[in-house]
């Protein structure tokens, strides 16, 4: 049975720790650069075994769960398009 990453407790946002930008949990690594190695391409093997050894695939796959969830609570503004 497939499931989704919980990302409870594994991405955190601290004003002291990286700007107050979502980092994973005991680390200093931004959500947004694994996001970025993801949309270049990188497949999750690679950003554990090559990139970023001490992470973990579950820590990954939150990473990615917490981007779903922020988009799905995002609100869609409809842009003028005679401007």
């Amino acid at each position: 049975m497939n499931r989704v990453a919980d990302w409870r407790g594994k991405i955190v946002v601290d004003p002291d720790i990286m700007f107050g930008k979502p980092v994973i949990a005991g680390t200093r690594i931004p959500v947004e650069n694994i996001l970025r190695k993801l949309a270049q391409g990188r497949s999750v093997d690679d950003i554990i075994t090559i990139d970023y050894p001490q992470l973990t695939k579950d820590q990954v796959l939150a990473t990615i769960a917490y981007a779903s969830d922020v988009v799905a609570m995002e609100r869609v503004v409809p842009i003028d398009s005679d401007k």
